[in-house]
């Protein structure tokens, strides 16, 4: 079993960018991650949910992961979604992760076959994993996406040992006492990232989380930094108050189809335009983007979202 140090601090869900043909777009991706970093964020973990990583090629799923390890700055993390319904695809953008330098891998539970038993997952996982052995292996979990609600706490036992690379869990999920309860498992044994910025101060309170995995980092990274930071110092008050307004900002996107999609056209408003989203997602109309800036005109956004 090998020992990866816990991360600390936030990392970012990055969207991917695509031009006006829909193919992706190298282009903006250097200033993107100058900017992630200029506003707190530690990292990525890209071709996730949020970079609608299975709606991409293999192919561009390795560029993408060239070009982002070309331009981020030192020290700064590089994790690699890998998960695909191919396993033999995934092992494949594992084993280049690992040349290219990155800092670790990924996967969320394919959301074809749906996995039905703990053991399936385990057997996906320690395929995937095997692809970049040198490399800290997250299992990404996000039922919400896939269908797949398996208890965390007996996929941690049942990989303990068997997967020597497992690092830990993405936990997106609501369940703060399984949270817990995974990350109280083997005296802390594995990193439990936090992956829903809607929690993540009761995460830090209740569960004892030092690092997340954020989607709505990409545009209100400093405020959830705050709340990390802040909560770090015994500034409560001021935790909450950060905490609040990501939860306002994500009542906006939660009228408008999400992160993936309204998250995503709110880069364009703060002047990073990553264009469009792939089909199936039904992209924001102008109509709604104007109704989108109004409401996040209301709530002082523009003056407390991520600086370029």
């Amino acid at each position: 079993m090998k020992q990866f140090d816990k991360i600390k601090g936030l990392i970012v869900a990055p969207f991917t960018p695509f031009n006006k043909k829909g193919e992706v777009d190298l282009g903006p991706i250097a200033d993107y991650a100058a900017m992630l970093q200029k506003n707190g964020l530690i990292g990525v973990f890209i071709n996730g949910s949020s970079g609608e990583g299975y709606l991409l090629t293999m192919e561009e799923r390795l560029k993408l992961a060239e070009k982002w390890m070309s331009v981020v700055p030192e020290g700064f993390k590089v994790i690699v979604h890998v998960g695909a319904t191919c396993v033999k695809e995934s092992v494949q953008m594992a084993q280049h992760a690992q040349e290219i330098g990155a800092f670790g891998t990924g996967a969320m539970a394919s959301p074809f076959p749906k996995v039905g038993r703990v053991e399936e997952l385990v057997k996906y996982c320690e395929e995937i994993a095997c692809g970049a052995p040198r490399l800290p292996f997250y299992f990404y979990h996000i039922p919400a996406l896939n269908g797949v609600y398996l208890p965390m706490l007996p996929f941690l036992k049942a990989a303990d040992g068997r997967i020597s690379n497992l690092a830990g869990i993405k936990y997106t999920f609501e369940s703060l006492y399984e949270y817990n309860q995974c990350m109280l498992y083997g005296n802390g044994k594995y990193d439990m990232l936090h992956g829903q910025d809607e929690t993540i101060l009761s995460a830090l309170v209740m569960g004892g989380a030092q690092g997340g995995i954020s989607g709505t980092g990409n545009y209100i990274g400093k405020s959830l930094v705050g709340v990390i930071s802040e909560y770090n110092k015994g500034n409560i008050e001021k935790a909450v108050e950060h905490q609040n307004f990501a939860q306002e900002v994500i009542n906006v996107i939660a009228r408008y189809r999400g992160n993936i999609v309204a998250g995503k056209r709110i880069m364009k408003l703060m002047g990073l335009d990553l264009g469009a989203n792939r089909t199936p997602f039904q992209n924001i109309s102008d109509d709604e983007e104007a109704k989108i800036k109004r409401e996040l005109e209301a709530i002082d956004f523009f003056s407390r979202c991520n600086r370029l």
